[in-house]
Formats: structure tokens, C-alpha cells, sequence
């Protein structure tokens, strides 16, 4: 993966660097990764909606 963009936002850049460190896990531990990062992303705009 390319280096990440930050975005200042502690939550999503957290979310960022860690899609970085998928690229050196295996194909099992990348799907983990990859739903952390989707339900962390998907917690952070609901929050963002109930403000």
C-alpha cells in the first residue's frame, strides 16, 4: 500500500495505518484487517451522524 493520506483525525488515520500493516500479513489476517478497518470507519460516521 501506497503511504497513507492523513486526515488529522485520530480515528480514521488510526484506521489507515493499519490497512498499511496488511500488506504483511497472510491472506486470513488481511480479511481481519480489512473488517476492523470497515467496522471502525462505519463507527466513527455513525458517531459523526449523531452529533
Amino acid at each position: 500500500m501506497n503511504e497513507p493520506q492523513w486526515t488529522g483525525e485520530p480515528e480514521v488515520d488510526e484506521v489507515l495505518a493499519r490497512l498499511g500493516e496488511a500488506d504483511g500479513v497472510g491472506t486470513g489476517e488481511r480479511v481481519e484487517v480489512y473488517e476492523d478497518g470497515h467496522a471502525r470507519l462505519a463507527a466513527t460516521l455513525a458517531a459523526l451522524d449523531r452529533e
